[in-house]
């Protein structure tokens, strides 16, 4: 089974947008995702991104243009100023919490994907907090899951662990934007690659010969 992994940010409105058609790849190519959660204001400013709060005005009114036509074009349901992103001065790891609760349910073998994607629309079209440990409890059992079991493990040391890791990982491969797809070691960014993604999954299931 080829296998891709997924470095994002569990605050990236990109990340939300590209998930339906991420996984729609992955499933008709029979593929394994791994999702890898890591701290995003930490990494990207060493590789070359630049965090939305540190951006010019401009380029921020300009990244709430492309989230608007990108809402449009998918027909997802996005605010695109919600009510509990933090613009400015956030509170220390808030949006932290929610990528360890995805590692939480990756490792326990449950659809880790499926709680993903819950948190992000709760966060990007419900108005919802995700920095709050009662929200990221309902959202999990809302979708089927042990809510108090997965943000009970997101302070366990496998999870911690595998969180530092991924964003040492992030940081040697280069990532500096979320959602960033690797596949055997070469890099996709951003939702509006998914195409090139799906071409390349596809090569690689290609007869020999052809």
């Amino acid at each position: 089974m080829i296998e891709l992994s997924c470095f994002y940010s569990l605050s990236s409105p990109w990340a939300y947008l590209g998930g339906p058609k991420l996984q729609d790849i992955v499933r008709r190519h029979r593929a394994r995702l791994v999702l890898k959660p890591f701290d995003f204001q930490e990494v990207v400013p060493k590789t070359g991104g630049v965090p939305i709060r540190t951006r010019p005005q401009p380029r921020r009114d300009y990244h709430a243009v492309e989230l608007a036509r990108w809402r449009d074009y998918l027909g997802l349901p996005l605010n695109v100023t919600p009510r509990h992103y933090p613009m400015q001065n956030p509170v220390p790891n808030w949006n932290k919490h929610a990528g360890w609760t995805v590692i939480a349910a990756q490792a326990a073998g449950l659809d880790a994907f499926l709680l993903s994607h819950a948190i992000l629309r709760a966060l990007w079209a419900e108005e919802r907090d995700i920095a709050d440990a009662g929200v990221r409890r309902a959202i999990a059992d809302e979708n089927g899951f042990d809510g108090a079991a997965l943000v009970a493990a997101e302070s366990s040391e496998p999870v911690q662990a595998e969180y530092r890791r991924n964003g040492e990982e992030a940081e040697r491969l280069g990532v500096f934007g979320s959602p960033t797809i690797v596949l055997d070691g070469e890099l996709f960014w951003g939702q509006d690659r998914l195409d090139f993604v799906d071409r390349a999954l596809a090569r690689r299931q290609a007869p020999a010969g052809n």
